[in-house]
């Protein structure tokens, strides 16, 4: 077995170990507001859930450039945000918010995706998404080189293809994950085992 000290590497030695290995990786489109009304969208690998009473998520944005991202600063800024599961019928479009913008452009008209309002909060989601989940701000932390969001669910929305007796249909919901480099994986196989009781 080969043994890694991370302190022995650099940034990007750990950055591919982490992303090599914590795979796959469940991606957030998120939506924020600027102050000036700019509708900000963005995909995020280092997402997932925090607590299911109440419903919480958790989304790490790594700084630029020394600097927090616009989607940390908006969500610092406005404490709401809408989290999107990227799936593969919007991935192709997900992957074009990648670029980096000045803020005063909007990655979501860039990429053509369709702005559609909140129920709970101000920020607008996207219709190109089979979920779409409308946060607040509950906890903002600043870490080194990055700024971790934990987000409150104040309101669902779920494609009805997707949704079946309270439960999410894992195949037609078709969630694409992260894995390294350009490479994403679909859902792949899918098998069971009982945990012991």
């Amino acid at each position: 077995m080969i043994t890694i000290d991370p302190q022995q590497g650099t940034e990007r030695d750990n950055y591919k170990l982490l992303v090599g290995t914590i795979i796959p990786r469940p991606i957030a489109f998120v939506t924020t507001l600027s102050e000036d009304g700019v509708l900000n969208g963005a995909p995020f690998s280092y997402f997932n859930i925090v607590s299911s009473n109440p419903p919480m998520i958790s989304v790490s944005i790594q700084h630029a450039g020394g600097q927090s991202k616009d989607t940390a600063r908006n969500i610092k800024q406005m404490k709401e945000f809408v989290v999107h599961i990227v799936d593969e019928q919007n991935v192709g479009q997900v992957n074009m918010t990648a670029v980096p913008l000045p803020p005063d452009q909007s990655e979501v008209t860039i990429a053509g995706m369709t702005p559609v309002d909140s129920l709970r909060i101000k920020v607008p989601g996207v219709q190109e998404a089979k979920v779409r989940m409308e946060c607040v701000l509950e906890h903002s932390l600043e870490l080194p080189n990055n700024d971790l969001m934990i987000g409150r669910i104040v309101q669902f929305h779920l494609d009805e293809a997707i949704y079946e007796q309270g439960r999410i249909n894992p195949v037609a919901l078709g969630a694409v994950s992260r894995l390294a480099g350009n490479s994403y994986a679909g859902i792949g196989e899918i098998f069971e085992i009982e945990r012991p009781v």
